[in-house]
């Protein structure tokens, strides 16, 4: 079988003008494969520095009262005598209580659990 003619030419050398031309192409991809490995391993050292040296933060849910380690938050929250509580709600270290006064006022009150003290007094009217 008779080889093609396209393949004979691949064997023969290149002009030397072209030679050169392709010897700088061939550097040139060299150097910017050089220095596109070297960023992409500058990256992969920053994050495994990151990774090793940060301590995990881990964030307590906003509904999480913090209470010592083995112990149940307690407290008291006084209330007016007579108040009768009609709902609450807890967010946080925030609770809310609803209460209805002996008059058949309603007020909301709203306590800093982690503080133990009264933040707002609110009276709920009709106009």
């Amino acid at each position: 079988m008779t080889r093609p003619e396209a393949e004979e030419d691949d064997d023969k050398p290149l002009d030397p003008s072209i030679e050169k031309v392709r010897r700088k192409m061939v550097r040139f991809m060299g150097i910017n494969l050089s220095i596109l490995f070297l960023a992409l391993m500058v990256v992969i050292a920053a994050l495994v520095y990151k990774s090793r040296t940060s301590a995990p933060q881990v964030a307590a849910p906003a509904g999480d009262i913090q209470a010592p380690a083995g112990q149940a938050a307690e407290g008291d929250i006084v209330l007016p005598v007579g108040a009768r509580i009609v709902s609450q709600s807890i967010s946080g270290n925030r609770i809310s209580l609803d209460a209805e006064l002996a008059g058949g006022e309603r007020v909301l009150f709203v306590y800093d659990i982690a503080e133990q003290r009264l933040v707002g007094r609110f009276t709920i009217r009709n106009r």
